[in-house]
């Protein structure tokens, strides 16, 4: 079982990510609305993964998960963003995420997701 943590400026995104992690037997330990406060929860939580939107308000995903890097090298984050661009995924994996899941997601793509991060 994985300790996650949502990061998303939409709730209701946050609503559905958090159904289907708890649902395949995970523990969500928090949510996150900004990229500021998913460094000051990654700080505070310690979760084994990190679900990170990219485009949100005060600081965007790439940048916290810059961020979330330097705490941890080890750090496994997820990205989940409706923007499928080639240059954001890349950018994104760049920057340390381990997995990129393009919104709107299947259930199950989202369990492969944590199952192949967590497995690494």
């Amino acid at each position: 079982m994985a300790k996650v943590l949502i990061v998303d400026d939409a709730a209701f995104m946050r609503m559905l990510l958090k159904d289907i992690i708890t649902k395949a037997g995970h523990e969500v330990v928090g949510e996150a609305g900004n990229g500021k406060e998913a460094v000051d929860k990654y700080k505070e939580l310690k979760p084994d993964i990190v679900t990170m939107d990219i485009t949100m308000p005060v600081m965007d995903g790439i940048q916290a998960i810059k961020e979330i890097k330097k705490i941890d090298p080890d750090a496994k984050i997820i990205v989940c963003s409706a923007m499928g661009q080639q240059a954001m995924v890349i950018e994104a994996i760049q920057a340390g995420a381990k997995d990129f899941i393009v919104k709107p997601f299947q259930a199950n793509r989202v369990i492969e997701a944590i199952q192949k991060v967590l497995s690494k």
